[in-house]
């Protein structure tokens, strides 16, 4: 079972986006999916087709509560998927997790229970440098960076970075950066073409080669809650997403060959 988390400290870089549409578009390629929602806006939930607002019980509950597993998890059986759900009550859950021993290690010891169940986890993390991220980045083995290329953007990534190895030092010694995926891509811009140039100067292989483009099809589909593959799989944002995915397969199928090597 491999654990990737979604992960940047800043906002609005399609995160959310990513952590949805490359769940979904696991699961089209046989692979058992669990999409875990860790941001208290609980986006990730609705564009999955779950109600945030009707659950009894949430990732909260198994983080804070020890609420059984069986009971939070559901099925976003159109997006093709497992789903820990998430809502506002996440937020308190920042201040509480204080309170506990190996607090960075809640949501380690609750994927490690239902290790062999999937072959990929997913975590959308909050958009912010907290105990919330800290325990995602904790359980995860890899992270991917959503990121636009702009301004602020690799400034951004380079805080991320060292964030990482800080918890590479003193949690998480596995911890790796599986890839940086360019999001809102826009050629024609020329700021785009300087940022992807630096990009690939200072992270090279590191950086996916598919990019997701600016797409009114993979903006839509959230307020369906459906990831862009069950809304429009023809449309460009379906396809990359679907490419990304593929790439994703193809670095853990050349990893294997490498290790038996």
């Amino acid at each position: 079972m491999e654990v990737i988390a979604v992960a940047n400290q800043k906002g609005g870089v399609g995160k959310t986006t990513t952590s949805v549409n490359l769940s979904a578009s696991l699961s089209v390629t046989q692979q058992r999916v669990l999409l875990v929602d860790l941001d208290p806006q609980g986006n990730a939930t609705m564009g999955s087709g779950i109600n945030k607002n009707a659950l009894d019980e949430t990732l909260y509950d198994l983080i804070i509560r020890d609420s059984d597993f069986s009971t939070v998890i559901r099925s976003a059986k159109e997006a093709g998927y497992d789903l820990l759900p998430s809502n506002g009550d996440l937020v308190s859950a920042e201040a509480q997790l204080l309170d506990f021993e190996r607090r960075e290690y809640r949501l380690d010891a609750i994927l490690k229970s239902v290790e062999g169940s999937y072959d990929y986890v997913v975590i959308d993390c909050p958009p912010s440098l907290n105990m919330l991220t800290i325990n995602a980045l904790v359980a995860a083995d890899k992270v991917i960076i959503p990121m636009q290329c702009e301004y602020y953007a690799l400034e951004g990534l380079s805080a991320l970075m060292q964030t990482i190895d800080i918890i590479k030092a003193h949690l998480n010694p596995e911890l790796e950066i599986e890839g940086v995926v360019r999001t809102m891509y826009d050629p024609r811009n020329r700021l785009t073409i300087e940022v992807n140039n630096e990009l690939f100067n200072h992270l090279g292989k590191k950086v996916y080669r598919t990019v997701i483009p600016r797409n009114v099809r993979l903006a839509e589909a959230p307020s369906f809650g459906l990831p862009v593959i069950q809304y429009d799989r023809h449309s460009k944002g379906a396809i990359a997403y679907l490419a990304l995915a593929g790439e994703l397969l193809r670095r853990a199928d050349e990893a294997k060959v490498l290790k038996c090597s």
